[in-house]
């Protein structure tokens, strides 16, 4: 249980953090945490010009296969560092 503790608490401190981390660290903090909640990316990937969408769908797709639990664990290691630097 203290995994699902230490992911939930990173989740909430993801919201406080006083900079902006970069587009790549935020896609890789979406694509962790959908991959920990939802588990591997399912449905067709978002055509045309929503490059938002193609870029987050991108980031979640390239954590294929990783279980839960390590995409909690990389979650919570990401935010750690992520905290240390923009708070």
């Amino acid at each position: 249980m203290a995994l699902i503790d230490d992911f939930n608490a990173a989740v909430s401190k993801s919201k406080e953090l006083t900079k902006r981390p970069s587009n790549e660290e935020l896609l890789d903090l979406y694509a962790l945490f959908k991959q920990a909640t939802d588990g591997d990316v399912s449905g067709d990937r978002p055509g045309g010009f929503d490059f938002k969408a193609i870029a987050k769908f991108d980031a979640w797709a390239n954590k294929k296969g990783l279980s839960k639990d390590q995409a909690m664990t990389e979650y919570v290691s990401l935010m750690n560092r992520l905290q240390a630097a923009y708070s």
